[in-house]
């Protein structure tokens, strides 16, 4: 992935209003972040506990705000497997992140939610350079090339749904 400067970060915000993306606290480390390892670029607010971020790059790269689903946390029978890696989690490894529509249905309340990696890593776990004692990889046939585009294409899903 090419990196991204933050006004193209700023402006692939789909499902906020421009002042909102305008606000949206960056992650500290953008400039030394090993962007060929990142299929997407995923980070937590540290001011704001229930909210993340997501930027899918491209052409036209599609960023999203995601919130930690209400009730997720108390939820004891949680995913720990992330919906877009396939990662398993102990732990609380994995959160249900809420993202609101974009446009007027968004304005409205409406929001689809996926099982995520509660630290946005997918793109670290699937090429193997994170891991804890609490992740665990499936043992697959697939390539890694293969399970990236999976995990791609997962996405892709995810964000078609948000835009739609």
């Amino acid at each position: 992935m090419d990196p991204l400067g933050d006004a193209q970060i700023r402006g692939s915000f789909v499902n906020c209003s421009k002042g909102e993306a305008k606000r949206i606290s960056l992650p500290r480390d953008l400039g030394d972040l090993l962007w060929s390892d990142l299929d997407f670029l995923g980070w937590r607010d540290p001011g704001a506990r229930d909210r993340a971020y997501l930027v899918r790059p491209g052409d036209e790269p599609v960023g999203i705000v995601l919130r930690i689903a209400p009730g997720a946390r108390r939820n004891l029978m949680r995913s720990s497997l992330c919906s877009l890696c396939l990662t398993g989690h102990s732990g609380g490894g994995v959160d249900l992140l809420a993202a609101p529509l974009a446009g007027a249905a968004g304005r409205q309340g409406n929001t689809v939610a996926l099982y995520m990696c509660a630290d946005l890593a997918c793109s670290l776990y699937v090429r193997g350079k994170k891991s804890s004692a609490l992740v665990k990889r499936l043992e697959e046939t697939l390539t890694l090339d293969e399970q990236i585009a999976r995990t791609l294409r997962n996405l892709d899903a995810f964000l078609a749904k948000v835009v739609a």
